[in-house]
């Protein structure tokens, strides 16, 4: 009866430590701020903390909303933000040189052949009546991007030379992206570079048209990226590693999860079904419709088309020159990521 009792008491004990040791565990988790923009180019973030990947890397991830990533460098530089995900702007290079410490650490979302999810988008009215036909038919008109300075103006501005025009031959408005269909409606835009699920929005409701995908005229663009704020690596370096391993764990679930331009591969469920708990669409029909995005498996960004945009925004007299794009980029915790994870390996057919 005794030993009974010593045993069952030992028991209770280990139980008990058992306990704390969770209690302990659940309280230490660090806490990261993540900048989204809500759009589907996020699902790495979302997977990341549906998947219990982060929460493996005892963090604990909270979300907040911007229009763009422009909006996102003052928290970054004031470290109110740890990490930041969307469109590299001059916003971005300007504050670097400005001395605050932001960096470009992996790939978010590209346009590569076959995953246009990001479209040139032209209001319904002109398809139809045959006003608007080609992107050269554009001169003049009023075209929404998200933010000044931002990527989409160098991605707007390859579009308009591959029609033989100018940046300046269309009038920019600025628009944040779940904004794009009711201006389209309202007639307060005559298109957009709009990105997925917004432009499948727009097009189910009938108030714009897919012109072209931006893969057919600037093919793998790095449309959107992870920005870590200075302040998170350097006070919490192991942490920023961590973070970095459960987001390429998601990235390649994502990846793994592509075929023949849409969510529609190995474990296309759980993607679909985390995109519309996590993002604005609710809808699995249109997150499945959708053309999506491109990334790479190990988290890599398209450093090529990163410089290209910089050039753009050179010659737009928007940023000085003084900070370069390579001064920028840190793929440090990617490659580390990749290290500790190992390669990628392609699911086939895909």
């Amino acid at each position: 009866m005794r030993r009974t009792l010593i045993i069952a008491s030992f028991s209770a004990l280990i139980a008990s430590i058992g306990l704390a040791d969770a209690v302990r565990t659940a309280e230490a988790a660090d806490k990261v701020s993540i900048g989204v923009v809500n759009s589907s180019s996020d699902v790495g973030l979302f997977i990341a903390d549906a998947k219990g990947y982060f929460k493996e890397e005892n963090i604990e991830a909270s979300f907040n909303t911007f229009d763009s990533a422009a909006k996102m460098i003052a928290p970054l530089a004031a470290g109110q933000l740890d990490v930041g995900g969307g469109a590299a702007s001059s916003g971005l290079y300007n504050a670097v040189e400005r001395g605050l410490n932001i960096k470009i650490v992996a790939d978010k979302a590209r346009n590569a052949p076959g995953y246009g999810f990001q479209a040139l988008l032209v209001r319904k009215a002109l398809v139809d009546d045959g006003s608007v036909k080609t992107i050269g038919d554009l001169k003049g008109r009023k075209v929404a991007i998200v933010a000044a300075a931002s990527s989409d103006a160098s991605v707007l501005n390859t579009a308009m030379n591959s029609a033989g025009l100018k940046f300046d031959d269309v009038k920019t408005t600025y628009l944040g992206f779940p904004q794009h269909c009711v201006a389209f409606q309202n007639g307060a835009i005559d298109a957009s570079i709009t990105t997925e699920p917004t432009v499948s929005q727009c097009v189910r409701l009938g108030v714009a048209a897919r012109l072209t995908g931006n893969d057919a005229f600037y093919p793998n663009a790095q449309t959107a990226v992870i920005l870590y704020s200075g302040a998170f690596p350097a006070a919490r370096p192991d942490v920023a590693k961590r973070f970095m391993r459960a987001y390429v764990r998601a990235l390649r679930d994502y990846v793994d999860s592509l075929k023949e331009g849409h969510i529609a591969g190995k474990g296309a469920d759980d993607i679909v079904a985390i995109l519309t708990r996590y993002s604005g669409v609710k809808d699995a029909g249109i997150v499945r419709g959708m053309v999506a995005h491109s990334s790479n498996p190990d988290g890599l960004p398209n450093v090529d088309s990163l410089k290209k945009d910089w050039a753009f925004f050179h010659a737009q007299s928007q940023v000085s020159g003084g900070v370069t794009v390579d001064q920028v980029v840190d793929l440090s915790f990617v490659q580390a990521a990749v290290k500790e994870l190992g390669p990628h390996v392609p699911v086939a057919g895909r």
